[in-house]
């Protein structure tokens, strides 16, 4: 039997943390209704006994504290809530025992913005690791040494896993079920709670929100001259003469500033652009082409479908808002 330690952050967030006993607590019963032994130890493991969690509106009372636990064999960070640098200051404790438990064998999983905790243990430095998109910027600035992938709804490297924004935590779960139980069990519990498996990539929600949280003026104009002029065909040799900066410099400083490639902080403001208008428009898709700037219907899709996982005409029949209300 597996030993699952649900650790219970300080101002965690309810949802990901209740939802993952539920499902792993949900294989036990349906072990039990076929005369077989659970499969999960499940435990919620505090630093106190009792946790307020989603803005004080519930406490979490643990079934046991870290010090009580010298092993286990799967470890689980939900989400945090909040500011990210106070949860990582308020849940400090856990690191020497989550870093402990890995040492011993156990696999760590984090969840959403539990991410942040996972990455201050130091076990993905190097490592893939995914999180939500919102927080993107402030993950890369507080942890540059881990290979951020915030298009990816699951990571696994070496026995840690990590998963991307808000509720895809499920197919996280659903995962290490699989991984467990077998695909059977797994496809049982996607018809139990009704989630849908299968989904790998993230891209299609992500709203992009260029990093600006930096102290280069001159790069911070020409990302708002890109924002700001995005219909156009914008090179990187025009900008670099706008700002009277040399091409190299200029690619280099963008990306140690935004941690995007001037070419990709272009492409990202232009499709950002046509997702909206695909979103709310009855405009054609070569319509939407022309009014971001792109001229070859083919560049226009694959950079399209690079960035959000979808064509645009997959993107427009699932999100066109005046479409589904026709």
């Amino acid at each position: 039997m597996k030993h699952v330690s649900i650790i219970i952050p300080r101002k965690s967030i309810l949802a990901s943390l209740e939802g993952t006993r539920m499902l792993f607590t949900q294989v036990n019963n349906v072990m039990a209704m076929r005369g077989a032994p659970p499969v999960f130890e499940v435990q919620l493991v505090g630093i106190d006994k009792e946790t307020p969690v989603s803005g004080g509106k519930f406490t979490v009372n643990a079934d046991a504290l870290i010090q009580d636990i010298k092993k286990t064999d799967l470890v689980i960070i939900p989400a945090v809530d909040g500011d990210l640098g106070e949860a990582i200051e308020n849940n400090k404790d856990f690191i020497p025992w989550i870093k402990a438990q890995y040492g011993k064998g156990a696999e760590i999983a984090s969840l959403c913005v539990g991410a942040f905790i996972l990455a201050s243990t130091g076990l993905v430095d190097g490592k893939k690791c995914a999180t939500h998109w919102v927080a993107e910027n402030q993950f890369r600035q507080m942890f540059p040494e881990v290979n951020l992938v915030t298009e990816k709804i699951i990571t696994e490297e070496n026995g840690i896993y990590s998963s991307g924004g808000a509720f895809s935590y499920l197919n996280l779960i659903l995962h290490l079920v699989e991984k467990y139980t077998g695909r059977e069990m797994a496809m049982l519990l996607t018809k139990i709670f009704a989630i849908e498996i299968e989904r790998d990539n993230q891209s299609r929600f992500v709203m992009f929100n260029g990093q600006k949280d930096h102290d280069d003026d001159d790069i911070k104009a020409a990302q708002e001259y890109i924002e700001k002029n995005y219909t156009e065909k914008l090179t990187v040799d025009q900008l670099a003469s706008t700002f009277a900066l040399g091409r190299r410099s200029l690619e280099r400083r963008f990306k140690k500033a935004t941690a995007n490639t001037v070419i990709e902080y272009i492409q990202r403001v232009k499709i950002e652009a046509a997702k909206k208008d695909l979103e709310t428009s009855r405009k054609t898709i070569n319509e939407i082409m022309y009014e971001v700037g792109y001229n070859d219907t083919k560049a226009f899709r694959t950079t399209f479908k690079k960035v959000t996982g979808l064509s645009p005409l997959e993107y427009k029949n699932k999100y066109n808002r005046v479409m589904v209300a026709v």
